[in-house]
């Protein structure tokens, strides 16, 4: 794995350069001698001559964060919104990790940038008993939040492509980018949204290295894989020695009654497990998460740790000790997952189903909180109204009904295809905990489920006038 590491990347030094140069003008600037600078207008302070790197001019934010900013300012006008598209857990942080938090906000020391060694510990425990597979906390890297560690690990590998499955989450591609890679996309079965496990053989053939990435339950279709398919894509994988980044942030919310099987059992030798608290403990916000490397990727590991030391440095002490708790498999965390699991299984099934009765097909849902609806049904409806494509469609619904859904575009599919991804998580997640077993579920749906549905009926009314 010598030949895809980087001592420090090219990138990380470019980024580097630029923030010290953006503080030194800044600086100059305010101690200026002409009081009349503090007054500039925002254009004029622009024009310092200051060369930002074409990618970062071309590249728009984040999408899901775009969205959830213009749902805001909509919402300020009155408009009521229906939060169909951003991703967030509705679920309260569980009360054993918050009252850990509060014990432990007063710890102010840098932790080592590998991460707490007792939460690395249970970490490591954590996957010992639930999937089987032999780690120590010394593979383990704690970071804030996965996706910074996904950004890393792109810069430290010297050469290959990147190469995700189509759809993929929204910041796969634009890291690889940012990063200097390509992207390459994976093939997927004929009117499905998995991988075509043969077409993958073939399409490895055609690349020399890089990494793959495996996400599942995968954002935005809500699909998971079998063991089968996994042990399939993996004699592939092992046949083409190439890394696979597994990303597993939403492996605890299963809808299935089947338990999810981590990547890493069916080929240990180059699988990168990627994971966190943000999805199935509710803590977006306190931005934790981690990998988990394999022993051949030692150098991979180095490097990256590396690459953090001079990032950011290390994940926040309070936050670190109170992720312990979420580790520890203790009574209230199981209760918290089995019961959370429960409520997404019920009301995904009612948001799949009502679509599916009003010709707006996606697959049913296996985990996570997304489904991936299909308009094509409406198409020459959509077309006669000068929509045809997924973006304008998104946008149109948000300004005519207050249902925010994500574009299909932004995940990957072609820009012409009319699909869009649908988060089922606009509902009080502490009180569904509470309520879910204790009342009917009709009733149970109704409470919910209710808003979101009303929200899809005014889009229906909207498609069908």
């Amino acid at each position: 794995a010598d030949r895809y590491v980087t001592t420090i990347s090219k990138t990380l030094l470019q980024t580097t350069i630029q923030i010290m140069l953006s503080k030194i003008f800044r600086k100059s600037s305010a101690f200026s001698k002409q009081r009349s600078s503090r007054r500039l207008s925002r254009r004029s302070l622009c024009d310092n001559n200051v060369k930002i790197a074409n990618l970062y001019e071309t590249t728009a934010p984040s999408a899901t964060t775009s969205l959830n900013e213009k749902s805001i300012t909509l919402q300020q006008k009155g408009t009521k919104i229906y939060k169909l598209g951003f991703g967030q857990s509705p679920f309260p942080v569980p009360q054993i990790m918050v009252d850990a938090l509060e014990e432990n906000s007063s710890c102010k020391d840098y932790l080592p940038t590998q991460g707490l060694v007792e939460l690395r510990e249970k970490i490591a425990s954590y996957y010992q008993k639930q999937q089987g597979i032999q780690i120590s906390k010394d593979d383990i890297l704690v970071g804030p939040g996965s996706k910074e560690l996904m950004f890393l690990l792109q810069t430290v590998l010297n050469d290959g492509d990147l190469h995700v499955p189509v759809p993929s989450w929204v910041s796969y591609a634009p890291q690889a980018l940012m990063a200097g890679k390509s992207v390459q996309y994976v093939p997927r079965i004929e009117g499905q949204n998995k991988i075509d496990i043969p077409s993958l053989d073939e399409h490895l053939e055609k690349f020399d290295g890089g990494v793959l990435v495996l996400n599942y339950p995968n954002n935005p279709t809500g699909l998971t894989y079998s063991e089968r398919e996994l042990q399939q894509i993996a004699i592939i994988a092992r046949k083409h020695d190439i890394i696979v980044l597994s990303d597993e942030i939403y492996g605890e919310v299963t809808h299935d009654p089947r338990e999810h099987s981590t990547f890493y059992k069916y080929y240990p030798e180059k699988t990168i497990i990627s994971s966190g608290i943000s999805k199935w403990a509710g803590a977006g916000g306190w931005r934790m998460g981690f990998f988990v490397f394999p022993p051949g990727l030692e150098n991979v590991k180095k490097a990256m740790i590396v690459a953090a030391s001079e990032t950011y440095t290390s994940v926040s002490a309070p936050i670190q000790h109170a992720a312990i708790k979420a580790y520890e498999s203790s009574g209230e965390i199981v209760k918290y997952v089995e019961t959370e699991k429960r409520v997404l299984k019920v009301i995904s099934n009612a948001v799949h189903n009502y679509l599916a009765e009003h010709s707006i097909t996606s697959s049913a849902p296996e985990g996570g909180f997304y489904l991936f609806p299909d308009f094509s049904q409406y198409a020459a409806t959509l077309e006669n109204r000068g929509i045809n494509n997924s973006v304008d469609l998104c946008s149109v619904i948000l300004e005519n009904t207050g249902v925010a859904l994500l574009p299909g575009y932004y995940f990957g599919e072609d820009k012409e295809k009319l699909v869009t991804r649908l988060a089922y998580v606009d509902f009080d997640g502490a009180e569904a905990l509470e309520d879910i077993g204790n009342i009917e579920e009709q009733e149970f749906v109704e409470k919910y489920a209710g808003t979101m549905i009303e929200g899809l009926g005014k889009l229906v009314k909207w498609l069908k006038e």
